[in-house]
């Protein structure tokens, strides 16, 4: 794995609420300070096996910065926070104790299939955003 990746969302390719928030960030990162990867890819993979995370059941998105893995509700705030369009506030519930936030993120996670289906394969990036899609 490269040792100098861009900040890299790490995403269920085949949940379209995963698919939904992908495009959500993609929309309000005009900076283009996130580039993404399906945990199915290769590199998804990859990321997982290196840090002893499961390689088949995929229950959160999760945010490499700087080396570091962040899941849950963490990367999702850690996410949000640079983001335009005032999504910067949300960063204020990282004062709500995690046990309290990832409870919250769980039950929306074990749930997604249900609530917002699924797809077959992972979604295939545009031409124009190819580049922010890590394989």
């Amino acid at each position: 794995m490269p040792t100098s990746l861009p900040a890299t969302i790490l995403f269920d390719g085949v949940c379209n609420l995963c698919n939904g928030f992908v495009q959500f960030v993609i929309h309000r990162d005009p900076a283009v300070r996130f580039h993404f990867a399906a945990l199915q890819s290769e590199l998804g993979q990859k990321i997982l096996k290196d840090h002893g995370l499961d390689t088949h059941e995929f229950q959160t998105v999760l945010l490499l910065e700087n080396g570091k893995l962040y899941k849950q509700s963490t990367a999702a705030l850690r996410i949000a926070r640079r983001l335009k369009g005032g999504w910067s506030w949300a960063y204020g519930f990282m004062v709500v104790p995690g046990f309290i936030r990832d409870a919250v993120y769980d039950f929306v996670s074990k749930n997604r299939y249900r609530w917002f289906g699924q797809q077959e394969s992972c979604m295939m990036p545009t031409p124009a955003l190819k580049a922010r899609f890590l394989s």
